[in-house]
């Protein structure tokens, strides 16, 4: 497996225009995050990254919108997101579009990103499915530099696991747009293989509790039952 820190710069694409069907790109993805706006809550919604600005999120019920970026039109705050100029707890949603498909340190980002959000807050990922055709556009010489084939691609259960790891739980992830090239992305293929789907999303929420329970907190919690179960016992003979 590949590292994911690299030392190279990717330049992103400044509108999803500059990306071969890039339309049908963004059109598959407002449409499959459609029915979770709603769903969102609270005060501050980050789009970070020129791509996530340039998604459509009318339905979403946090009125405040800031988009945030190195450079591109939209943007409301220039800065870096491995640094974001946002105090920690301060943000309720955060919106990546294919944001880490052109980063050379990913983790920071994710962490970065933590920071600013606040507990419960909420996370959407979206980049490009390494076991697609596009996907295999990067084994051919002639294509790896050009866009999209020359962003980076990490596979759903990676990017799942950089999410556990931060203590996120993933509430939806899905493969769209199998055929880059049709607007409608195979729909007929997409019930069947859904797994060569070109877009990848995944929908998160930022949690405090520990999703898994670990192996020393359970024995402390079963020590504490023998106690009080003891305690209640000695307690009913001196009464007797």
């Amino acid at each position: 497996m590949k590292p994911a820190q690299i030392t190279r710069m990717i330049s992103p694409p400044l509108s999803w225009s500059e990306i071969p069907w890039g339309e049908y790109y963004r059109a598959a993805l407002e449409q499959q995050l459609a029915p979770w706006w709603p769903k969102l809550f609270g005060y501050h919604l980050l789009k970070i990254g020129t791509l996530s600005s340039q998604l459509s999120t009318e339905k979403c019920g946090i009125s405040h919108k800031v988009s945030v970026g190195v450079k591109g039109d939209n943007l409301q705050v220039i800065a870096d997101p491995c640094c974001l100029p946002f105090a920690a707890k301060s943000v309720d949603a955060c919106l990546l579009a294919h944001t880490l498909s052109f980063a050379s340190d990913p983790h920071r980002i994710l962490r970065e990103v933590d920071r600013v959000l606040v507990d419960d807050g909420w996370l959407i990922l979206t980049g490009f499915n390494p076991t697609s055709l596009i996907g295999l556009g990067k084994l051919v010489p002639k294509l790896r530099n050009r866009l999209p084939y020359s962003s980076r691609m990490f596979s759903m259960m990676r990017m799942q696991d950089w999410l556990q790891l931060l203590n996120y739980e993933v509430l939806y992830e899905n493969r769209s747009q199998i055929l880059p090239w049709n607007r409608r992305g195979g729909l007929f293929l997409g019930k069947h293989l859904p797994v060569l789907g070109c877009l990848s999303i995944i929908v998160a929420r930022k949690r405090t509790v520990p999703l898994t329970p670990t192996a020393l907190r359970e024995r402390s919690q079963r020590a504490s039952w023998r106690g009080t179960v003891g305690a209640t016992k000695s307690f009913r003979k001196r009464s007797d």
